[in-house]
């Protein structure tokens, strides 16, 4: 039975995925890897099938068009149970997010954890090559989310993530709608909801050297509202 297996959405990473593939297979740490490509128009899909010639336990699924980093991962979740892995990672292909801490992701799990965090603020603020607003925006944003809903991360819009299987047969990923960070933060005040472990692990990120930003003003104002749309349902038990 496979153990784990990476999700990484993609929209325009030819100058990166071929070198966080590579970094994921260097570790010998026995992940596979799928790629959710929404027909990125610079040829990442093209690149992929390409290094499956290489790597064996490299996948590739292919959307019809730019869809949301949220529908994106709902996707990715979808194919990982159906094809019973036990431990499903979040990652982005930028190299945001350091390969090699796949492993104390996973460890986290394996000590009972059901879902850990690659978490930037747990021990201080941990990031490279942000600029101050955007370390701000992103960190009292996590403040704000802690207040609305109860949660004690400390770094709730993070995207490297590990699930346990039997974490997300919890979750009705149909119910998953948001795109940005609040899709972030829906999948962990989900499984806050469930009463489940959610353990965070201390890492650096690194902001993108190659390729552009996705970040967009919408995904902002989603993040701002959905929180207090997550908590109104949850008040209503409609969650």
């Amino acid at each position: 039975m496979n153990n784990g297996i990476i999700v990484i959405p993609t929209y325009n990473e030819i100058e990166n995925i071929e070198a966080i593939i590579a970094a994921v297979f260097e570790l010998n740490y026995q992940l596979h890897i799928l790629v959710v490509d929404d027909n990125s128009p610079d040829g990442t899909a093209d690149k992929v099938i390409e290094l499956q010639h290489k790597y064996k336990n490299l996948f590739l699924e292919k959307r019809q068009g730019k869809l949301g980093l949220g529908t994106a991962y709902v996707f990715g979740f979808k194919w990982a149970l159906r094809n019973k892995y036990e431990y499903i990672y979040e990652m982005d292909a930028d190299f945001s997010h350091n390969p090699k801490d796949l492993i104390a992701l996973h460890v986290a799990c394996l000590n009972g954890a059901d879902m850990s965090i690659g978490s930037r603020y747990v021990t201080g603020v941990n990031v490279v090559n942000w600029p101050l607003s955007r370390v701000l925006l992103s960190y009292f944003a996590s403040v704000y989310v802690n207040i609305i809903t109860g949660m004690k991360i400390k770094d709730t819009t993070a995207g490297f993530v590990c699930y346990k299987k039997s974490t997300l047969e919890q979750i009705n990923l149909d119910r998953i709608k948001f795109v940005g960070y609040a899709f972030q933060i829906e999948m962990k005040y989900r499984i806050f909801s469930k009463n489940l472990i959610i353990n965070e692990v201390p890492i650096i990120f690194t902001d993108r050297t190659k390729g552009e930003s996705k970040m967009t003003n919408s995904i902002i104002k989603e993040a701002i509202f959905g929180v207090i749309i997550l908590r109104i349902k949850k008040l209503f038990n409609r969650l």
